[in-house]
């Protein structure tokens, strides 16, 4: 007798549903299973088995054939034992096929019949919903997360006996409810930093406020204690906050790797990943035997923290360059080609030289080819691709001692980069980009149009600083993100002068 199931994988950060088939029929007692499967999934047939007998149900001594369809998609994680069990009951006449019609089910079995949490569950909903599924059957501590897809009831459920009661009486279990939108606005979380604690470093308050008002990449470089990392780790609490469709899409990458704490149904707050220079480029592109993402796609919506930027491996750099253009990386695998979302706000922090006091020479000792050498770690093609670059000098006295006037707050800030927000949300309303930092250079021509003393003043900057076509449209979009905290209509020539401004220094420390 034959019985299916539907139930899913992950590919890339979305749900593939796959048809799990179990036939039974007569002869030599055997259970075998095909489809183009992992190791782990091989394994199910024995916790299947001892699932199903240790539950009270009598598996008869017949041949068991169990496939998950199509056979050319690899089948990876614990996330079929479920599925498998429920097709084998209604191989066996326990329960009835059209008990499962419209119903995607997965999780992964312990030997006593419990159903533990899997990986990737929203994603794997999400698909469900997108197929045109009605009703999924989940483990119950993927029931909040599994529950923020609409247009689709979601039954969260503890053990093997408990799925069969459900699919033989329907009727006395209500599907999990959660109210998304309200659940993101409960877990936006106020951090305790904030850029009330820093003193001084006027300018790079500024450059920050202009980077998060826009989206765009920024490198600060200073002496060691003038309060780089500490302006970076503030730069997620001026951010504005996460959309609906933000939040579940960072929410299904962290889902898939495990790191969705089981209380939280969305991930509310912009991360903010800060990985050790010697991470390696696999680390942060992703990838592995088992594809999962990497510190580029964890920080997507977010914030990528680079901190002593040269003292990374030049290959776990360079391999950057194209995730921040496309704000997407592609990894090709001999199983698939998987895409992971990286739509990251690149912040690095470096010293201007190995001992970090150069140009002081009361201080450093370093010869101009140990900083030529040292700052020669970061490539041209690199830094083309950071919008800002702000010197942070070392603090003075009355600005540690709190001597200057009452710092500004996050929430301050915040409010101006919300209104630019705002502005950009409606001038590109008709594109799919929501900030200045993702124009295109055809974008570029049609929202941000330069007047005859704009396009002098930058021709004479491309000119004199021998910039490339790449830095040009950048400086095009972050003298648009200014002229948005100003609240001006049209680029003008203040904002194309600060936009330059930014622009001088890495061409001083780099000539």
């Amino acid at each position: 007798m034959l019985g299916y199931v539907l139930s899913g994988t992950v590919a890339g950060i979305e749900g593939v549903p796959v048809m799990v088939e179990a036939d039974i029929s007569d002869g030599l007692p055997q259970f075998d299973m095909v489809g183009f499967l992992a190791s782990e999934v091989k394994e199910a047939r024995e916790r299947v088995r001892t699932a199903v007998k240790n539950t009270g149900f009598f598996l008869e001594p017949r041949r068991y054939t169990i496939n998950l369809s199509p056979a050319d998609l690899r089948k990876e994680g614990n996330l079929f034992d479920l599925p498998i069990a429920i097709a084998v009951l209604i191989g066996l006449g326990i329960l009835p096929q059209n008990t499962v019609d419209d119903c995607m089910i997965f999780g992964e079995l312990g030997l006593d019949g419990s159903i533990r949490p899997i990986n990737g569950a929203l994603p794997l909903v999400n698909a469900a919903a997108g197929n045109g599924i009605t009703r999924c059957i989940v483990p119950r501590d993927n029931g909040l997360e599994a529950s923020v897809v609409e247009d689709i009831d979601v039954f969260a459920l503890s053990t093997l006996a408990e799925v069969t009661d459900y699919l033989l009486n329907p009727e006395k279990y209500t599907p999990v409810m959660t109210d998304a939108a309200k659940l993101l606005s409960d877990q936006q979380e106020e951090v305790g930093e904030d850029f009330s604690d820093i003193n001084g470093q006027t300018a790079a308050k500024r450059a920050t406020t202009i980077a998060a008002a826009g989206f765009h990449n920024i490198l600060y470089i200073g002496p060691p204690g003038s309060g780089k990392s500490m302006m970076a780790r503030r730069i997620p609490t001026i951010l504005p906050q996460l959309t609906l469709s933000e939040a579940i899409e960072l929410t299904k990458i962290y889902s898939i790797c495990g790191l969705l704490p089981r209380q939280k149904a969305l991930i509310g707050t912009r991360p903010f990943r800060s990985p050790h220079h010697t991470t390696s480029m696999q680390a942060m592109t992703g990838g592995g035997r088992v594809p999962r993402p990497g510190e580029i796609s964890l920080a997507d919506r977010g914030v990528l923290f680079l901190d002593e930027l040269p003292e990374f491996n030049n290959s776990s750099l360079e391999v950057l360059r194209q995730p921040l253009e496309d704000r997407q990386i592609v990894l090709a695998r001999v199983h698939g080609t998987y895409r992971y979302p990286a739509d990251f706000q690149l912040v690095a922090a470096m010293n201007p030289c190995k001992c970090g006091y150069y140009p002081d020479r009361s201080k450093c000792s370093c010869t101009p080819a140990d900083v030529a050498r040292y700052v020669g770690r970061i490539s041209r093609p690199l830094l083309d691709r950071i919008d800002l670059c702000v010197e942070m000098p070392r603090i003075e006295y009355s600005d540690l001692a709190g001597v200057s006037e009452k710092n500004e707050t996050s929430a301050a800030i915040r409010q101006r980069v919300e209104r630019a927000v705002n502005i950009q949300k409606e001038r590109y309303k008709n594109e799919k980009i929501l900030f200045n930092s993702q124009l295109s250079a055809r974008l570029i021509e049609k929202y941000c149009p330069l007047g005859k003393a704009e396009r002098e003043v930058l021709g004479q900057a491309f000119e004199a600083m021998n910039l490339s076509a790449r830095a040009y449209h950048r400086i095009i979009k972050v003298a648009r993100t200014i002229a948005d905290l100003d609240g001006a209509e049209r680029i003008g020539v203040k904002h194309i002068t600060e936009a330059i401004g930014y622009r001088t220094y890495d061409r001083e420390v780099w000539k």
